[in-house]
């Protein structure tokens, strides 16, 4: 299956036919581009009559698309085990010797020549490979790894159409082509899931084949084309906590709240091909996919080629550790790679990070990837891929690698990648790949080039521009309170805490005034006497796929928490402790080294297996100590080895959140508070009455080391992964219709039929501008999609708290909007939902709400754009920079477009969110460099017109377009369009709409 990637790429492809060498292709391809060029637009969007017909067959006789299989998950070892499934689509009508040539050309590859065997050592061969040395290419040997792979791609499915001999030169040139934003196709190997982005795609996927009904198609058309595999990982809080029971309690009250979404996933891994759901309880999906489902070589059919993966979570990039080429995507441009469609993407320049030295002693990986993340904030990574190479790359471990990549959203790059070499090999055999499946990666990687042997010279190879960090000189660390790249030594965090508490309100500032700042709130927990200061920490949370795939920082901390038992040390019972593992392997390791009785004895029992405390999954703290946070306007602190510490994001009521190492963790649990100098004062008192320090409790690198050798096994990772898609007793007693369409419940709370397609015909709406638009909100910099669309708790005076009130849902049932995404009368209440958003409108305060313009009432901002479309007024939004950075979240550009949003106005765009809104139909616009809405004078308070051209054709991307107010103020900005590819989404109204469309011509 096919689906055309957009009116100007499919007009550049049938250009690049017209001038084939072969004759007859050539008259083929003229003949076609003749007819395109007649009246392209129209043609293209109605899809009518014989030319239209012609249009499809073409689209369809190039689909060469090669399904990744289906690999067996029992047969864990062997990936690569099962035949391929090739999904190709048969010449419905073949009335013309037109489409006979076509298809004769689309089956020939232009590189057939390079397709060689890879030879087995002891006879036989592995499979075929397109081989890049046989391009006899210069240019090649000096690609950084990853823009091989993007090559290597591009190669292996140059059909002429979708991949053109004309982008594989763009890749090969990409020391030239990468400067100038040049756009190529990808197609990425499989797509990852989780289900808080899961579960809106299914629905999506859904709602489409009810759309291909209404409008006459075939709904089994929306299938999956390439593997999805979805872990259920988002959705256990930590509602019990310092229990031995807390595992089984968490997850049956997850049960309890998710049934209806997790039987709704069910239905969906049967109702639609290709589709693996790994049940809750499994682990975190990032880690299973670096122990279990990353392949780093596909074998299908006999054919080699790179692993590559694109994924809803913007931490799919923690397999770049492993050498696999990921990167996270929005939900909406996700589904359209699950339907076949190709990614297009711009060539992106690769930042080359040298690392050399060592780390030094009882610094950890977290330690490390902090000072990463601010060195290549400040650099500027934004929308790049980073490379890590060097000899100092060869002396960390694989764990400590994908900690690395795991973070490549906190400092923006699209992927952190570290080539495949002995390291990532050895990796492969403690996780139980097999033996000959370990050989066939190696060689295949050493045959094509792709393979790092630190113990050969290297290669010199060329970067867009470069970086370098000694390991010796990381030093421990802690990131916050609001923002990962907020680094900040850990013999400065007592100073850098009073910064805080002194400066004004912002990143880092509480505008405490100082004869408030030793205030101490006493309180009774529990029948004992309590008391919390500024500072305090409340929540100290071991979680998130960062850090607890990683073996070092996992059983450190247990170390520490071994030393503070051994001393006498207890974490205060007011703190909330929790441990929530990646994967049943770290469980297993745990109990082999026996730490994890200590940990027990701290509190930090092991909760659950999935996300947690850092995805706001934190849970409800003590009454009485919300009561006390609240009554005496404390700044509460959460310390946990997390990824994420937006405002608000991991807990309403701690307002400070610190990112450290999972040993650093317990040491600040202990210790009961962030306003404390660990190199000078004491943690505690021990049982012999003597002061604890730091030092005392802080395992050194060699102990660490010594509890990783012996209590990290092979056979934890092949017991664990032999059992994970067996699920557990409450999953697999989850009754599902086998309907292959959904029957929708119009009274469920949480699964409900999105309007996306309600009134959609065959012909595309097509551009549009925007007038006389209202500002709905008025933004500064560092908007996240936290801000714009919260995955946490649901507030009790919300628009989506009154939602679920009329409808009978007790406050205790309300769960959180991550988990409610498949509802969007939910999810547009709470766009903008956030209780610490800021909205220039409402001159400082803070909150939820703005001021609906014509009437000048402050609003909640649902509340505000329903009055507003129900005027049939547009809406636009003015931001600064990095609107939108973090999470890859669909919801923060679905809830925008149920509002009403036109158009986002801002200094820069995060990338995924960016695609999001275009993948929407809202434009993208950002101001001219130097300017924002204060130099240019703008309040929010103006009506704006945006003129753009009413005829596609007429749009290019990274155009400038004219911005016009009311009052009289008019000014240029770039239409972020930045592809052919988003101009034919936006045509179509976005791009499920485009897909509908496309596939019903099929």
């Amino acid at each position: 299956m096919y689906i055309a990637t957009g009116t100007s790429t499919l007009l550049r492809r049938a250009s690049s036919h017209a001038s084939s060498s072969s004759s007859t292709a050539s008259a083929a391809g003229k003949r076609l581009f003749n007819s395109l060029s007649n009246n392209p637009i129209s043609n293209l969007n109605r899809g009518g009559g014989n030319f239209g017909s012609g249009v499809s067959q073409y689209c369809r006789s190039f689909s060469v698309f090669r399904s990744v299989p289906r690999w067996s998950h029992g047969d864990w070892k062997s990936p690569m085990s099962l035949t391929s499934q090739i999904r190709t689509t048969s010449i419905a009508d073949s009335s013309t010797l037109l489409h006979r040539k076509i298809a004769t050309m689309a089956s020939e590859n232009a590189f057939k020549g390079i397709f060689t065997s890879l030879p087995k050592p002891g006879g036989g061969e592995f499979g075929k490979y397109y081989s890049l040395p046989a391009l006899n290419d210069p240019r090649i040997d000096k690609l950084p790894y990853s823009i091989r792979i993007l090559l290597e791609s591009a190669i292996r499915n140059c059909d002429g159409f979708q991949v053109t001999k004309e982008d594989v030169e763009k890749i090969i040139d990409w020391k030239n082509t990468s400067p100038k934003l040049v756009e190529i196709p990808f197609k990425p190997a499989r797509v990852l899931l989780q289900d808080f982005t899961g579960v809106p795609a299914v629905v999506d996927l859904a709602c489409m084949r009810d759309a291909m009904n209404k409008i006459g198609s075939d709904s089994n058309k929306i299938n999956p084309l390439v593997p999805v595999d979805l872990v259920i990982d988002h959705s256990v809080q930590v509602d019990v906590a310092r229990s031995e029971n807390a595992v089984q309690a968490n997850m049956e009250l997850e049960f309890q709240r998710n049934k209806e979404r997790f039987a709704f996933l069910k239905w969906g891994s049967t109702a639609f091909h290709n589709m693996l759901v790994v049940p809750p309880g499994s682990g975190i999906v990032h880690q299973v996919n670096l122990e279990y489902l990353g392949r780093v070589v596909f074998n299908t059919d006999g054919v080699l080629y790179p692993d590559s993966v694109v994924g809803t979570d913007s931490h799919t990039t923690m397999i770049d550790g492993l050498g696999v080429a990921g990167w996270g995507v929005g939900g909406i441009e996700a589904e359209a790679a699950m339907l076949g469609q190709p990614m297009s993407m711009v060539l992106p320049g690769v930042v080359g990070f040298k690392l050399s030295g060592k780390l030094p002693n009882g610094v950890t990986a977290t330690d490390l990837v902090l000072t990463v993340t601010q060195m290549l904030r400040k650099h500027g990574v934004v929308g790049k891929f980073v490379e890590f190479y060097g000899e100092g790359v060869g002396k960390i471990s694989l764990a400590d690698r994908a900690t690395i990549a795991n973070m490549s959203p906190e400092y923006g790059a699209t992927m952190g990648f570290f080539p495949v070499d002995h390291v990532t090999l050895q990796y492969l055999k403690l996780t139980g790949r097999s033996d000959e499946t370990v050989a066939m990666i190696e060689g295949y990687l050493r045959a094509n080039r792709m393979f790092v042997d630190y113990n050969e010279p290297q290669q010199e190879r060329v970067y867009s521009s470069y970086l370098e960090l000694d390991l010796a000189d990381v030093e421990p660390c802690v990131s916050g309170p609001k923002r990962p790249h907020d680094r900040v030594p850990l013999k400065e965090m007592k100073s850098d805490w009073h910064s805080c508490l002194d400066s004004k309100v912002g990143f880092k500032g509480f505008a405490v005034p100082k004869e408030a700042q030793e205030k101490v709130a006493k309180f009774s927990f529990h029948g004992e006497p309590a008391e919390l200061k500024h500072g305090s920490v409340v929540i100290a949370a071991i979680t998130s796929c960062t850090n607890t795939s990683n073996p070092s920082v996992m059983l450190g901390a247990g170390l520490v928490a071994k030393k503070a038992c051994e001393l006498g040390l207890q974490v205060k019972p007011w703190v909330k402790t929790s441990l929530a593992p990646g994967s049943g392997v770290v469980t297993k390791y745990l109990q082999q080294s026996g730490l994890q009785k200590y940990f027990n004895q701290q509190g930090f029992n092991i909760v659950g297996y999935g996300c947690t405390t850092c995805i706001g999954n934190s849970g409800e703290l003590d009454e009485s100590v919300g009561t006390a946070i609240s009554e005496n306007d404390i700044v509460a602190a959460a310390v946990l080895s997390g990824n994420r510490n937006f405002e608000g994001r991991v807990h309403p009521l701690t307002r400070a959140n610190y990112l450290a190492s999972p040993p650093l963790v317990v040491a600040y649990a202990l210790a009961g508070t962030v306003d404390i100098d660990f190199g000078t004062e004491p943690i505690g008192v021990g049982k012999d009455g003597k002061d604890v320090y730091f030092k005392d409790i802080w395992p050194s690198t060699e102990e660490v080391a010594e509890v990783v050798q012996s209590s990290v096994l092979p056979d934890m990772f092949k017991s664990t992964y032999e059992v994970i898609t067996k699920g557990n007793p409450m999953w697999n007693q989850l009754s599902l219709p086998t309907s292959k369409l959904y029957s929708w419940d119009p009274s469920s709370t949480y699964i409900h039929e999105p309007p996306y397609f309600k009134n959609m015909t065959m012909d595309p709406p097509g551009p549009h501008g925007v007038k006389d638009a209202y500002c709905l909100l008025n933004f500064g910099d560092s908007i996240t999609t936290d801000h714009i669309s919260p995955a946490g708790s649901i507030h009790k005076d919300s628009p989506a708290a009154k939602f679920l009130n009329e409808r009978g849902v007790d406050r205790k049932d309300f769960n959180s909007y991550g988990s409610r995404r498949g509802n969007d009368e939910i999810m547009a209440r709470g766009t903008f939902a956030n209780i610490r958003i800021v909205n220039k409108l409402l001159n400082g305060e803070v909150g939820p709400k703005t001021v609906h313009i014509p009437t000048g009432e402050k609003l909640y901002v649902f509340d505000a754009a329903m009055r507003y479309k129900s005027a049939r007024q547009d809406t636009v939004i003015l931001a600064g920079a990095e609107y939108g950075s973090g999470s890859s979240r669909d919801w923060a550009a679905k809830g925008p477009m149920l509002l009403g949003v036109k158009a986002v106005i801002a200094k820069s765009f995060e990338r995924i969110h960016r695609s999001n809104l275009v993948g929407m139909g809202i434009v993208p616009l950002c101001f001219k460099s130097g300017e924002d809405a204060d130099t240019l004078g703008l309040t929010g308070h103006e009506r704006y017109n945006i003129d753009l051209p009413t005829n596609i054709s007429e749009i290019r991307p990274g155009q400038d377009v004219t911005v016009r107010t009311d009052n009289g103020k008019q000014f240029t900005c770039t239409v972020r369009f930045d592809t052919e590819v988003e101009l034919a989404y936006f045509n179509h109204g976005g791009i499920l709409p485009y897909v509908i469309r496309q596939l019903s011509k099929q």
